[in-house]
């Protein structure tokens, strides 16, 4: 069996949505189809949510009216004939009715997450009702049903998997399953979510339950590139990664993938392939146990970090100093992206600076404090590049022209790190374009 994940671009259009049964039909086999929200849904949802927790009713109003235009237009061109029109009119108002209620009333943290599932819920119904306009064998089970995460935020491996394996079972006869990728229960039996970027998890955690034959991410994008296609005009999608290769780059800022997503596919050795739906003859790229050693094949960038260098003489000698200051971060639920130590001083970065006055008062008892804000973490990934020789070398031949904060090697055989100022990054990433890849 197959899982495949459409993201919200590729479901944002009727014609799209279109294409995606043609892709679907055309694979044989049965399929699970794990579906995002319509591209532009969660942010108007998100506003939505957002101007209700400020009680500004005028505003949130304005926005579900233009976002109910925008799904009426939507089924407008979607359905053929006038009995599925009117069925996706009825699905419209419905799911719309049910948002102006959690509107009216007393509007908390339970209702915000509550709104924020109707996006997956109504794409996935929708498109349920054009397949079924095409009288195309398929069924919708709802994630709700079998996703639940626990009192850590965590999804539940193995209860899914439980739960999962029965209802399967129940429509071995249906060649297509649909379901909602995102949107889960948590451990009050509340309506949740797997944060953004989710469905991409949904599918790892699906495939993964079922022991799948592959799982399949398509995006507007013909798989994993060797740089930053926004920043660097010659790039080229890379062929093959490992998991661990896909973790680091997805974690680093490769948005194709959602850095969670890898984790239960490589538990149980399911290949994740990332395909473009705008271009479904490219061959995107495959993620297995299987690599090539001493190369690096990508670099990604990740923004937003802020560096914390702690100096203190009393390091010198001194065991457990490290532990006190990982505790800091840890009593501030904060973590550490990159860590340097010398005789006298750490610097580590992190990206979650929510917390950040209160760790830096914590910290200021072992020592002086300096932070240094917009910086950016370049990482360069290749299978057990850590130990290969000369590979430093090309590296800091690349970026001598750029000043760089610190590094970092060892901690993966498959990450070298460097930070660096935020005004660099460009100039880095095609830098490092051109010295690596000969692309310039």
């Amino acid at each position: 069996m197959l899982v495949l994940k459409f993201g919200g671009t590729s479901v944002g259009q009727p014609d799209r949505m279109k294409k995606i049964v043609r892709l679907i039909t055309e694979t044989p086999g049965q399929k699970i189809i794990v579906l995002s929200a319509l591209s532009g849904t969660t942010n108007a949802l998100v506003r939505i949510g957002d101007f209700l927790l400020k009680e500004d009713v005028i505003a949130a109003e304005k926005e579900i009216t233009a976002l109910e235009n925008h799904y009426q237009s939507f089924i407008a061109e979607l359905y053929t004939t006038q009995t599925f029109k009117a069925i996706g009119q009825e699905i419209v108002s419905r799911f719309f009715i049910f948002i102006r209620l959690l509107a009216a009333g007393q509007f908390d943290d339970k209702s915000y997450r509550e709104l924020l599932a109707q996006g997956e819920l109504i794409s996935t119904e929708l498109f349920y009702q054009y397949l079924q306009e095409q009288k195309i064998n398929a069924r919708l089970l709802p994630a709700l049903h079998f996703m639940t995460i626990d009192e850590n935020e965590e999804p539940e491996v193995e209860k899914i998997s439980q739960r999962l394996k029965p209802l399967l079972k129940s429509l071995a006869p249906v060649d297509i399953i649909i379901t909602q990728g995102y949107i889960c229960r948590n451990h009050r039996n509340e309506i949740d979510n797997l944060k953004r970027g989710g469905s991409d998890y949904t599918a790892s955690l699906i495939g993964a339950a079922i022991q799948a034959e592959e799982i399949q991410i398509w995006t507007d994008i013909d798989g994993m590139h060797n740089n930053d296609p926004r920043i660097v005009k010659k790039t080229y999608p890379i062929s093959e990664l490992t998991f661990d290769e896909a973790s680091e780059l997805a974690y680093f800022g490769a948005k194709i993938l959602h850095p969670s997503t890898i984790v239960p596919a490589q538990k149980n050795n399911v290949p994740v392939r990332l395909k473009n739906t705008m271009d479904e003859k490219a061959p995107g790229t495959i993620i297995s146990n299987k690599g090539t050693e001493g190369t690096i094949k990508a670099v990604a960038a990740k923004d937003g970090i802020t560096a914390i260098n702690i100096k203190s003489s009393r390091m010198l000698m001194a065991y457990g100093f490290l532990r006190k200051v990982f505790e800091v971060f840890e009593q501030y639920k904060t973590p550490i992206d990159m860590i340097s130590t010398s005789e006298v001083a750490v610097s580590l970065t992190i990206d979650n600076t929510t917390n950040l006055t209160s760790i830096e008062t914590e910290l200021r008892k072992f020592g002086s404090i300096e932070v240094d804000t917009n910086q950016t973490i370049i990482c360069l990934v290749g299978h057990k590049i850590g130990g290969q020789q000369g590979i430093l070398e090309k590296v800091f031949h690349a970026l001598a022209d750029i000043p760089i904060r610190m590094v970092s090697v060892g901690g993966s055989t498959n990450n070298i790190s460097v930070l660096i100022n935020t005004v660099f990054k460009e100039k880095a990433l095609n830098a490092l374009n051109g010295d690596l890849f000969g692309l310039k």
